[in-house]
């Protein structure tokens, strides 16, 4: 009987969609994975669908009106590259790393968006240098894990170039291989962005994406030879699983620009001095936050009459209760959805035009209910059912899977276990 205690290992792959996945299967890395999985095709991600948002979902099985990173980047529009939600510091609540450490567990998150400054073991988190004076070396050593990120730098810093992939994903990859061999930590949390990086920069359906799924494959086959060779492939959790899908988009929304004219923003040369009602984009939605109150029934109607007309690009408005109700920031007060095709900037100088060269192809921030837009879960290992098929769910309640599967609680939490995914033993109870 086996009485090493499982240890779990989580590989997020940024923008990659169901779709995506069903196509991969014969992918030998995919294929292989798959093999004995349980998995679902069809999980609903959070909105706005975007990474930072998602991946905190992941973790604390609670939509981002409740842990609180509700976008990407922060409100900072008079900043040429707004700070992201960078730190875990901005996440209410715990998470599955805190527990995880609260119960003598060691962890180590590779590139996994709002861990920086966390307590995690060995931790490189996601964090780029935005500031003239200061680089990439030392904004990361200060939110992480100094002498790890140290060696992994002095091993395969050679890989990188910058944050553009494939390298980026060339050195998480090394970085993550080196990581499980020498340290065997008991949860590991690994992002890699390459298909939405190439999903962005060339289209969703474009051979540049799928030449990135074909990457993943060989990673994923590299991965799971490492566990074989270090005798851990059946003592290890091992999850694969997506944040969000990505749309083709050709025509950019700057709802700013109306606003300027109709004088409830102030600025120039692109810049914004001050305003009393600002539209902040996640791609494919957008948050609209009004700090002039009197302004409340002049905007709604102003975009409502964007929804009415189809050359707009609007696809629908939702009132602040109803973007709450949706998981969404409960402090903005709309919500605007974009038509396929379109997506939202947070530029002001012209309302709508078609994207230039070097501009996005592909977008991701839509409701995540929409057709051809889903993502994917899967799963195997110790406490998992074998080739189990979960027809539907939702991104929130990954977290109560894992937390499960490791013997933690994330507290209350808004997703909950489905059932068909852990063997009979375990409780399919919300957590």
């Amino acid at each position: 009987m086996n009485t090493k205690k499982p240890k779990m290992l989580v590989i997020s792959l940024d923008a990659v969609g169901s779709g995506d996945i069903e196509k991969a299967m014969e992918l030998p890395g995919f294929a292989r994975f798959f093999d004995g999985a349980s998995r679902c095709m069809s999980v609903h991600s959070v909105y706005p669908s975007i990474t930072y948002p998602a991946h905190t979902s992941i973790v604390t099985g609670r939509y981002p009106v409740h842990h609180g990173i509700v976008d990407n980047t922060k409100i900072q529009p008079n900043r040429k590259s707004p700070d992201w939600y960078w730190q875990r510091k901005y996440i209410r609540g715990t998470t599955l790393y805190d527990e995880a450490l609260k119960q003598g567990m060691t962890v180590a998150a590779l590139l996994w968006p709002v861990t920086a400054r966390s307590k995690i073991t060995w931790n490189l988190p996601e964090i780029f240098a935005n500031r003239p004076w200061t680089n990439q070396i030392l904004t990361s050593l200060r939110n992480g894990t100094p002498l790890y990120q140290f060696y992994l730098n002095q091993k395969f810093g050679r890989l990188r170039n910058g944050i553009k992939e494939p390298e980026l994903d060339h050195f998480t990859h090394a970085s993550l291989k080196y990581t499980l061999e020498k340290y065997r930590p008991d949860l590991t949390l690994v992002h890699f962005t390459d298909v939405d990086s190439q999903k962005h920069d060339y289209g969703t359906g474009s051979p540049e994406a799928w030449a990135a799924m074909e990457r993943h494959s060989e990673r994923l086959m590299e991965i799971q030879d490492l566990l074989e060779r270090l005798d851990m492939a059946e003592d290890t959790i091992f999850v694969l699983l997506g944040d969000h899908s990505q749309k083709d988009v050709e025509q950019m929304i700057c709802l700013n620009a109306l606003f300027r004219e109709k004088g409830w923003i102030r600025g120039r040369r692109g810049r914004v001095r001050s305003f009393r009602v600002y539209a902040k984009s996640c791609d494919g939605s957008a948050y609209i936050y009004v700090r002039d109150k009197a302004l409340m029934r002049p905007v709604y109607e102003l975009l409502c009459q964007l929804r009415d007309r189809e050359d707009s690009g609007i696809k629908a408005v939702y009132n602040r209760k109803s973007a709450e109700a949706m998981g969404a920031d409960d402090r903005c007060a709309f919500m605007a959805e974009a038509r396929d095709g379109y997506f939202f900037k947070d530029d002001m100088d012209v309302y709508m035009r078609k994207t230039k060269a070097g501009e996005h192809k592909g977008c991701h921030g839509y409701r995540p209910e929409g057709g051809d837009y889903q993502t994917f879960f899967a799963i195997k290992g110790p406490g998992v059912q074998k080739n189990g098929n979960i027809t539907e769910m939702n991104l929130v309640d990954e977290g109560p899977v894992l937390a499960a599967l490791l013997g933690i609680s994330l507290g209350e939490t808004d997703g909950k276990v489905p059932e068909g995914i852990l063997e009979r033993k375990q409780s399919c109870s919300k957590i």
